[in-house]
């Protein structure tokens, strides 16, 4: 997502080597595929764009879904960015004897699990997305609603 994004750049810029983990197959995985189509960012353009990177000057003042998942991917491509996609961490833990963190993933590629992968490294930074995992209370009446219900991220168009 774009903090993981912005953060990558500026690893880059200071020539820390990193690996960004994504369990997603793409860049940009919420805004492709959980956002209605007429999607506009809700805040102007300046107060969006991610570090040393701007929007570009014919984007309009409040970008669509479309143009912010291009200047996504362009910041990406921009800063050289690689995402290991499909990789879903499932533990992370502090060795305070070597002073080193554990990550332990699992490669998967759809169905298919291509195994556990660990990473051993000096720091950490965890950006889990604010929006990641679809919440859908409980209320009461709703068993008996005849009608159709759908949750705000399955709504496309």
């Amino acid at each position: 997502g774009p903090s993981g994004l912005a953060i990558s750049a500026g690893l880059k810029r200071q020539g820390v080597p990193f690996v960004v983990l994504e369990r997603a197959n793409c860049i940009a995985s919420l805004w492709k595929n959980h956002t209605y189509d007429r999607l506009k960012l809700h805040l102007p353009k300046q107060f969006c764009q991610l570090p040393y990177f701007p929007f570009p000057d014919n984007f309009p003042e409040y970008p669509t879904k479309v143009q912010f998942i291009d200047y996504l991917e362009s910041y990406a491509k921009h800063f050289e960015i690689t995402p290991r996609f499909n990789e879903s961490v499932q533990s992370a833990k502090y060795d305070e004897t070597c002073g080193l963190w554990q990550v332990k993933t699992i490669s998967t590629s759809g169905s298919l699990n291509w195994g556990e992968v660990e990473y051993i490294c000096r720091w950490l930074v965890v950006a889990t997305g604010e929006n990641a995992e679809k919440v859908v209370p409980e209320f009461e009446g709703l068993q008996d609603f005849g009608g159709s219900v759908m949750h705000a991220c399955d709504y496309k168009s």
